[in-house]
C-alpha cells in the first residue's frame, strides 16, 4: 500500500466500549483513512459487531469519541453520515415483499431529498450494483424468495448504491459459498483501491483478512486490543491468543493461511 497522507475517514478517540458488563475495547485511537482495508478479528461474543456499531455511530460508547470525515455523528446528522459511511449488518429481515431491484434502491434514500423520487440515473446504480455482485437479471425477483447467499449479495448491493466513501461490514461473506465469499472482498479490495474507499470488515478467516486487508485489529474480548499493520499484528502467536488454540502458519507464495496445530 502507497503512503497515505490523507485525513482519517473514520477516528476513533480514547474510545471504551462495552456491553453486557463485558468490556470490547478501552483507550481504543483508531485513524482509518481512504483506501486503508481493516480487519477486525476475534473470538465468538469478543464485541465486534458491538464495536462496529458504535463506529458506524449506532450505538453511543461508554467513553471518548468516533469521528467521521473530522466530525461526530451528532455535527454531521444521518443523512449527511449516511452519504459518507455505508454499514453492513451482521444479520436483517424482509418484513415486506419488494423486488430485488426496489430493495437495491434503498441506497438511494441518503442522498434524495424528503419527497423525491428515485431518478433513472439512481435505478443506473441499483443495476450496476446488482450487477457487480452477481444478480444482474434478478430485478423483478421478490427478495422473499432468494437464498440466504443471494439475500446477503442484495445487501452488499444495496450498499454499493448508497456509494459511500467508508464501508463497515459485519461478516460480509456470511451465507456465501467459496466463490462468491472471493468475489466479495475483491470488490471490496477494488473499492479501497480504485476509488479510496476506507473498509472496515469483520472476519472470522485470518487468511483472508492477510490476503485482502492491510490493517488488523484484535479484538480479545477482555478490553486488550492489538491493532497495526497486518503483516506485523497476525501471526500464529497472535491468533492462538486471541482465539485460545495453538495455530499453524502455512505460506503459499504471497498468501499466509492459518491451521489449527
Amino acid at each position: 500500500m502507497i503512503a497515505n497522507p490523507a485525513a482519517p475517514l473514520l477516528e476513533t478517540r480514547r474510545l471504551a466500549v462495552s456491553i453486557g458488563g463485558k468490556t470490547v475495547c478501552r483507550e481504543l485511537d483508531l485513524a482509518l483513512r481512504p483506501g486503508e482495508r481493516l480487519a477486525i478479528l476475534g473470538r465468538n461474543g469478543a464485541g465486534k459487531s458491538t464495536l462496529l456499531s458504535v463506529l458506524a455511530g449506532l450505538r453511543a460508547p461508554q467513553v471518548g469519541e468516533v469521528r467521521l470525515d473530522g466530525a461526530s455523528y451528532a455535527e454531521l446528522g444521518p443523512r449527511a453520515a449516511a452519504k459518507i459511511r455505508g454499514w453492513l449488518p451482521q444479520t436483517r429481515g424482509d418484513a415486506f415483499a419488494s423486488s430485488v431491484l426496489e430493495t437495491a434502491l434503498v441506497g438511494r434514500h441518503p442522498h434524495l431529498a424528503r419527497w423525491d423520487w428515485e431518478s433513472a440515473q439512481d435505478a443506473r446504480i441499483a443495476r450496476d450494483a446488482l450487477q457487480a455482485v452477481g444478480l444482474a437479471g434478478f430485478e423483478a425477483r421478490d427478495v422473499q424468495t432468494l437464498s440466504g447467499g443471494e439475500r446477503q449479495r442484495l445487501a452488499v448491493a444495496a450498499l454499493l448504491t448508497q456509494a459511500p466513501r467508508l464501508f463497515l461490514l459485519d461478516e460480509p461473506i456470511a451465507h456465501l459459498d467459496l466463490n462468491h465469499q472471493i468475489a466479495m472482498l475483491d470488490l471490496f479490495a477494488g473499492a479501497a483501491r480504485d476509488c479510496g474507499a476506507a473498509v472496515a470488515m469483520v472476519l472470522h478467516e485470518p487468511g483472508l483478512a492477510c490476503r485482502f486487508c492491510d490493517r488488523a485489529l484484535l479484538i480479545h474480548g477482555d478490553g486488550t486490543c492489538e491493532l497495526g499493520p497486518i503483516a506485523d499484528v497476525v501471526n500464529a502467536d497472535s491468533l492462538a491468543r486471541l482465539y485460545a488454540h495453538p495455530l499453524r502458519e502455512i505460506r503459499d507464495g504471497d498468501h499466509r493461511w492459518f491451521i489449527p496445530a
